[in-house]
């Protein structure tokens, strides 16, 4: 059977999770529709997603259509749990973003758009809610086109309006008469990026025209736009037949050496994309980052929470096995005989922490555990030990982040905890390097000797990264020495001079050096670069950066003043202003309890989103 591989991407209430019950409805999945504000739907089943109204975490499902299995992940349109959406990309061929139709792009529609660009995954536009009143496919259009920067093709029109919405309208495949004017736009659009429909410009075919369509999606030339309303049902089976039209097949050989990527970890169930080969229930593979051998016990067709045993699973094949132990989200497994290295999702950096402590010293001994199995299921937390005051430390990418995960690890293990008031993850940065650093690291314990001398010069870097390099010329300094003295130094970053906050935006040169015949090694010299480095950040000039989010505020015109206010107070730069909303770039620091301030400044009319905008010096 041909398969589709796909996610459904979109801003919070876009409408993706009602778009996935109706298709699960159409393609006989489910034979009665789910509602999320019902708590009923297949995807969000989790208790905590049926509490928030919310997708928290990815869910695939599988349906047929049209004689092509569609493997179908449902992504949360939260910003606080976008890894899980980056996760998703890094193994889909292919995806459905959903818009408002009144809102058009939103700020996480885009973000997550451009997660999608950075995977180069082909997509459809789905036009949602145009049976709300002031849904605009039109203005909705403009906005992808405007804010995403992409080439629209409108292949569908709706019938009717706001209300009056009762159907949609194909205008690739035998389009009435009536939409002559609509269909000859969508044909010269088409014309000015494909070759190969140019030709027929005067009259364009259905059949060439939907080849030209499926070309320009599948190398990201063009959008098609389709619409129509998911709570409603109207335009889902014309969105399925798009899905098999225009997204491409996976790519892979079934006969070639394994090669699969790991994506998701949920308990003793590893996700899998297949990419090459095939895995057989049984299996020995490879772990290629561990170097290590793991059994695949089970191979499991997923529904959301529910898993039907298969025996195989094939090159294009989205699974869950069980049986693998250490395996976690961007594990590679292979042949070993044929060893390969996938490239694995990215993972963003956390934004807020909190402390979480047990209130029993049973439960403080089982803590750190529980701690660490969250972790190796959601990349995106991590957990470290205050040095001051010994606290455990979750991080993670926000407020709700940590709140659900605070809640999971209550769930999943029993442990009473407690946490403090969240806090931000400040960086330090150097404002004016230094150079010349000399640092002796001379040991003399009865036994052998410790002695490594290095010389440092300290600069700011572009950006956020660290880079090292070596000046030191005539053997003072022996190679596998100076690759000693870096990873000294990228030791050093974990805390910084100003507040112990991890370093970024770092250059060092290691310019000079000394060695002895006898007590040098590799491990004196890398204690050199690490009380080095943090000598030489001591004597430069460092500032303190503050992670920063664009906040976007929809509020009622005459409330807008005391929106602005509120925002100048918080330490808010306004980027951008209108009648209805304003946008502006806020310390993250200052929107720990934000919603619940707009909704008394706007007498519970306001809304607000908001997204990571990087760092700056903190006041």
């Amino acid at each position: 059977m041909r398969v589709r591989n796909l996610g459904i991407l979109a801003h919070v209430d876009a409408g993706k999770t009602t778009l996935t019950e109706r298709i699960l409805f159409a393609t006989g999945v489910t034979h009665k529709t789910g509602e999320v504000h019902h708590g009923t739907t297949v995807t969000d089943f989790d208790p905590q997603e049926r509490d928030r109204g919310i997708t928290i975490f990815a869910a695939a499902v599988s349906c047929d259509w049209n004689d092509h299995r569609l493997n179908l992940i449902d992504t949360p349109g939260h910003v606080d749990f976008s890894d899980e959406v980056e996760r998703s990309l890094r193994v889909l061929d292919g995806a459905v973003a959903v818009f408002d139709g009144v809102a058009g792009v939103e700020p996480q529609s885009e973000a997550v758009w451009r997660k999608a660009d950075r995977y180069a995954v082909p997509r459809l536009a789905f036009v949602n809610k145009l049976d709300r009143p002031g849904a605009d496919l039109d203005a909705a259009v403009a906005s992808i086109r405007e804010r995403l920067g992409v080439v629209p093709l409108v292949v569908q029109v709706p019938i009717g309006r706001e209300g009056g919405l009762t159907g949609v309208i194909d205008l690739v495949n035998n389009p009435p008469a009536e939409t002559a004017a609509a269909r000859q736009i969508l044909e010269e659009a088409v014309a000015e990026l494909h070759e190969g429909a140019l030709s027929e410009i005067s009259g364009m075919s259905d059949a060439t025209l939907r080849a030209a369509i499926q070309d320009l999606t599948r190398t990201r030339q063009a959008v098609p736009v389709l619409c129509g309303s998911a709570y409603r049902d109207i335009g889902v089976e014309a969105l399925l037949d798009a899905i098999v039209d225009y997204l491409p097949a996976p790519a892979g050989d079934h006969a070639a050496p394994l090669a699969a990527l790991a994506f998701k970890r949920a308990g003793r169930l590893t996700y899998l994309r297949v990419y090459d080969g095939t895995i057989t229930k049984g299996d020995v593979v490879w772990d290629a980052g561990a170097h290590r051998t793991e059994r695949i016990a089970r191979i499991l067709r997923v529904q959301a929470d529910r898993h039907t045993d298969v025996d195989r699973a094939v090159a294009g094949d989205i699974v869950a096995v069980a049986g693998v132990k250490a395996a976690k989200a961007g594990t590679t497994l292979c042949d070993r005989a044929h060893p390969v290295l996938l490239e694995a999702p990215r993972v963003a950096e956390p934004l807020v922490s909190v402390a979480v402590e047990a209130r029993t010293r049973q439960d403080a001994q089982r803590l750190p555990s529980a701690l660490a199995a969250l972790t190796e299921e959601d990349p995106s937390l991590s957990v470290r030990t205050d040095a001051e005051t010994g606290q455990l430390l979750l991080s993670g990418l926000g407020e709700l982040h940590l709140e659900v995960a605070v809640e999971k690890l209550r769930q999943a293990t029993g442990l009473l905890v407690t946490t403090g008031r969240p806090q931000v993850a400040y960086r330090e940065r150097v404002a004016a390097g230094v150079a010349g650093v000399t640092y002796r690291h001379v040991k003399q314990d009865g036994g052998a000797g410790q002695f490594a001398v290095v010389t440092l010069d300290v600069t700011p870097a572009e950006g956020t990264g660290f880079t090292f390099a070596s000046t030191v010329t005539g053997g003072r300094v022996p190679a596998e020495y100076v690759r000693a003295v870096e990873a000294g130094c990228r030791e050093a970053l974990a805390g910084g001079p100003l507040g112990g906050h991890p370093v970024v935006g770092l250059s060092v040169t290691l310019t000079d050096g000394q060695t002895h015949p006898k007590d040098s090694s590799e491990m004196a010299f890398r204690a050199a670069g690490r009380f080095g480095l943090r000598a030489a950040l001591r004597a430069a000039t460092l500032e303190v950066l503050e992670p920063v989010a664009e906040v976007t505020v929809s509020a009622p015109p005459e409330t807008l003043g005391a929106v602005l206010g509120d925002l100048a107070a918080r330490r808010g730069q306004v980027t951008d202003s209108g009648v209805r909303g304003v946008t502006a770039l806020v310390p993250l620091a200052e929107l720990f309890g934000y919603a619940s301030r707009l909704r008394s400044r706007t007498h519970g009319r306001g809304t607000f989103t908001s997204r990571p905008a990087g760092y700056r010096p903190a006041a």
